[in-house]
């Protein structure tokens, strides 16, 4: 058998491009989706009925459908549905968030929860409106407890945005897979690809480790 591990060096620049996407999309769909779990935790968390179940309806629609199908449905079915059209890549940071999004909301949700009701009352009692209270006092709190989780989620999110290149966003997954159908080098470029998804995926998880010893709640 036949081996060229030249042909890795020589689209060097394109799998590297695609890592950085790949990066990217993390970064990107992690910080709007972190605000986006909060906003749903506490809707979820609210008194007001509408907005409890307007929540509870978002976070079970989008955690019990494969990522995968809400790609495809952001990109086949919102142009029609709701006379839209979005780029791959914009589609694929839509469903990203989303998808997200419902599992930050269930992590801070447990999160707030997870503290004392004296702490509210406590900061009730000093002056502070329900509002402060929740923003000043209880989220802070929550967010040390659950910051291990979400470094989690992060890693899996790191591995499932391989998932958008069903729709031609050139991560590193189909940027790897364009090469691989251009030069016939099917195992030179999956090796490249796994190589590269472990060099980038192995210092995240170690990461996650450290964030475990150091910020999780023994209680």
């Amino acid at each position: 058998m036949n081996f060229d591990w030249n042909v890795i060096w020589t689209h060097r620049a394109a799998l590297l491009d695609g890592a950085a996407l790949t990066i990217g999309l993390t970064v990107v769909t992690m910080l709007l989706a972190v605000p986006g779990g909060i906003l749903l935790a506490l809707m979820r968390l609210s008194s007001n009925k509408f907005l409890s179940s307007a929540s509870l309806a978002f976070v079970e629609f989008f955690r019990n459908l494969p990522l995968i199908l809400v790609i495809y449905w952001a990109f086949y079915v919102m142009p029609i549905a709701f006379d839209v059209q979005f780029s791959a890549l914009t589609t694929a940071l839509v469903a990203l968030v989303l998808n997200i999004s419902a599992y930050n909301a269930e992590t801070f949700r447990a999160g707030i929860n997870s503290i004392r009701k004296g702490q509210m009352e406590a900061a009730l009692a000093m002056g502070m409106s329900r509002r402060q209270a929740m923003f000043k006092v209880v989220i802070p709190q929550a967010g040390r407890r659950i910051l291990p989780v979400l470094a989690s989620t992060w890693i899996s999110l790191f591995k499932d945005t391989s998932l958008v290149s069903v729709i031609a966003v050139s991560e590193l997954a189909y940027t790897s897979m364009q090469i691989r159908a251009q030069t016939f080098r099917v195992l030179e470029m999956l090796t490249a690809m796994a190589v590269i998804y472990w060099l980038m995926g192995y210092p995240q998880a170690k990461l996650v480790d450290w964030i475990h010893k150091k910020y999780g709640v023994k209680e």
